[in-house]
């Protein structure tokens, strides 16, 4: 064979090989950034649900203890009343006086039931928003793994490549 028949050799000058390197690491570490931003805000926005439900069973336990409270000075009032008026009135003056104050506590008690009933709704939609906050992280992190993933393949295809190079 003569000279002008053998082909030169194709190597990649080490400069752009380290210059290739350098640009598919970036460009691996830059296409996860958006799922490491979502993540990260994922796991704030957690955080600030988890407080907020942390403040509203605060504020139910207070609020189940002031209601204990009232009933029980609300009690304590009609017994009081009660006893008044059965030594002022006669016992039919008195059945209806204890029967509207019965209907009022009863109207009383429900409105309070009803707001607890709510409270306790609202504490359950708040609870659903964690486990969607919860179930949205994981799909999140199992995108950031997969993007870990994809970024270790195309390390490897790089040395790969390198290596036949």
């Amino acid at each position: 064979m003569a000279e002008q028949d053998i082909a030169p050799k194709a190597e990649i000058p080490e400069s752009v090989a380290d210059a290739l390197r350098s640009w598919a690491e970036q460009y691996a570490y830059d296409a996860g950034a958006g799922t490491r931003d979502a993540l990260a805000q994922s796991k704030a926005e957690h955080a600030d649900t988890l407080a907020a439900l942390a403040e509203r069973d605060e504020a139910i336990e207070r609020l189940t203890v002031e209601l204990r409270n009232i009933r029980q000075v609300a009690s304590d009032a009609l017994v009081g009343k009660a006893k008044d008026q059965l030594a002022i009135e006669g016992k039919d003056a008195q059945i209806a006086d204890l029967r509207n104050q019965l209907e009022r506590s009863l109207a009383a008690t429900a409105t309070e039931s009803d707001a607890r009933l709510a409270a306790q709704m609202e504490l359950v939609g708040a609870t659903t928003a964690r486990d969607n906050f919860e179930a949205e992280i994981k799909e999140l992190r199992a995108q950031l793994d997969a993007a870990h993933a994809e970024r270790r393949s195309l390390k490897t295809e790089k040395e790969v490549l390198l290596a036949r190079l």
